[in-house]
């Protein structure tokens, strides 16, 4: 199976590294003229010489801006006032239970992991519908299902995606749009290997033995033993944009190496 996105165009949210520059550069590499998003212009265009290492052919547009705000959103589509696929990536993680987390980390999470992804497919979605064609994707995480209680609001912002994303296809029925979710599990970014690096000095490991070890000592129920990579998340989520994902919508399509134990 070739997949084939030339004559698309893709806007990834939060692709300056991480997951989300696996699925811009997944993007480009099956032809879609792919829209690279940060927070920082030296990010960004960090990310698209990556990309173009990877595929010099590579048609790549980058826009720095918070999109955890309105006004960055509304950057984003003054530059890109269509799209044909939508990859709702931007999010941030990090420790807090109930009695940790202030009110204005929640607000924090809600807007940028929750709200970036409502103003981007509100600002998107009609004119896909209206062209008959469209892919929405939420990066949502295995978090979201099995919720960790130290870190709650993340969670709880990866539960509200799925919400938001299983509604939002069921309101483009029939339309030849489809919505779904993505749930990577603990995966080797960039975000995560830094997060783990002092431990990994501390005990003489690579991060990634790390995170590897963090796995199986508290997500027990991993059928893989290991983090997944970016690129296997990406991997998901092109197909899931591509022609020949024309029947998968609605779904919450879990890229987690078997943590969440459930066979539906």
């Amino acid at each position: 199976m070739k997949i084939e996105l030339t004559g698309k165009t893709a806007v990834v949210t939060g692709s300056s590294s991480g997951i989300g520059l696996a699925i811009a550069s997944g993007l480009a590499e099956c032809g879609a003229r792919t829209i690279v998003n940060g927070r920082k212009q030296d990010a960004v265009d960090s990310a698209i010489e990556r990309i173009k290492s990877r595929v010099p052919n590579a048609d790549v547009l980058g826009i720095a801006c918070d999109l955890g705000t309105l006004s960055g959103v509304e950057a984003v589509v003054k530059e890109a006032p269509e799209t044909d696929i939508l990859v709702n990536n931007m999010g941030f993680f990090g420790p807090g239970d109930i009695l940790s987390t202030a009110d204005a980390d929640w607000e924090r999470y809600f807007q940028v992991n929750v709200m970036s992804g409502v103003r981007m497919t509100r600002a998107y979605l009609a004119g896909m519908m209206k062209r008959r064609w469209g892919r929405i994707v939420f990066i949502s995480s295995e978090s979201g299902v099995a919720i960790p209680p130290d870190m709650l609001a993340y969670g709880f912002t990866k539960t509200a995606q799925l919400s938001i994303s299983r509604g939002v296809a069921k309101f483009a029925a029939n339309s030849g749009v489809t919505v779904n979710s993505v749930l990577p599990g603990p995966t080797l970014s960039e975000g995560a290997l830094e997060m783990v690096s002092a431990t990994a000095k501390a005990e003489g490991k690579t991060s990634e033995q790390v995170l590897n070890d963090f796995v199986v000592k508290t997500r027990g129920s991993s059928i893989i033993r290991r983090a997944t990579t970016t690129e296997e998340v990406a991997n998901m989520v092109v197909y899931v944009c591509s022609p020949q994902a024309s029947a998968t919508t609605g779904a919450a399509l879990r890229v987690e190496g078997g943590i969440v134990d459930s066979i539906s």
